[in-house]
């Protein structure tokens, strides 16, 4: 049995349990063959296998992001794809790679700015994390990214702003952190207290820094 015939749809299931499993195995044993039969199939004629293969793909980045480094650009030739479904799935792929291909990501970084920002809140929550994660790793990087990432935490629906300021952390510096915190000290009143108690997290780790 190839490593394809393991995803869900081979094995007719519509759920993802199939694919989280394949995932796991894979990672475990560091299958390397395998990832890379399954990083082949992400442009499928068939939808279905696509879009196992790249939750599968993902799933094993949530597990060692190292055995899927070198799919940064099979993601982001992806987010140009007019299916949603695999649109959000790319961008979590490369989140969780960000910070092992910044440059692949940096070449691109107009076009994924406006994918996060047009997309789905899924697209959303994760392009912050990617830009988030690419700024972190070189200066010229910041100065162009931070900006962008403050607009969101501005821009965001109350519930939003501990999400994204949590995913924002990786990039926060003594030079940026006043600028973040005004933002946030003024979103304050938004809040519930569940979403207050997230937030305070957040402002801690922030004067930490």
């Amino acid at each position: 049995m190839s490593t394809l015939d393991k995803i869900a749809f081979f094995k007719n299931r519509r759920d993802e349990v199939p694919n989280q499993l394949l995932a796991k195995e894979l990672a475990e044993t560091k299958n390397i063959g395998g990832i890379r039969e399954i990083a082949e199939n992400l442009e499928n004629k068939n939808k279905n296998v696509s879009s196992d293969c790249l939750k599968v793909l993902y799933e094993i980045g949530y597990l060692d992001p190292g055995l899927i480094a070198d799919y940064g650009n099979d993601f982001l030739k992806l987010l140009k794809s007019k299916d949603n479904r695999m649109v959000w799935g790319a961008m979590i792929g490369l989140a969780t790679i960000a910070n092992r291909c910044p440059k692949e990501v940096w070449g691109q970084i107009d076009d994924i700015t406006r994918i996060t920002e047009g997309g789905t809140v899924i697209t959303l929550v994760w392009g912050i994390r990617v830009l988030a994660r690419v700024a972190a790793t070189d200066e010229k990087y910041k100065k162009k990214i931070f900006p962008f990432l403050l607009k969101q935490i501005q821009a965001c629906i109350p519930r939003d702003v501990p999400t994204h300021a949590e995913s924002i952390l990786c990039a926060v510096d003594q030079n940026n952190r006043g600028e973040l915190l005004s933002i946030l000290e003024a979103r304050r009143a938004e809040l519930t207290p569940a979403q207050l108690t997230r937030f305070k997290r957040v402002l801690k780790q922030i004067d930490e820094i």
